[in-house]
């Protein structure tokens, strides 16, 4: 998967979030660290929504863009 992020630098670093995911966020001293954050933190994003999701009715859509 692919998701779009932003990047910022810092006082203290780099700022890192994902838009289309609501307060997914993280940071690293260093760009490299952040985005390795980030990665963690999207992963962890989507398991928590999973989990979530069990046994509640869903559906899935396809889109393209």
């Amino acid at each position: 998967m692919k998701y779009k992020i932003r990047l910022e630098e810092t006082e203290e670093g780099f700022a890192v979030w994902v838009p289309g995911l609501p307060g997914c966020w993280s940071q690293g001293e260093t760009e490299e660290e952040a985005m390795e954050n980030i990665r963690d933190a999207i992963k962890t994003y989507l398991e928590t929504a999973e989990i979530r999701l069990q046994g509640k009715q869903t559906r899935t859509v396809d889109i393209s863009v």
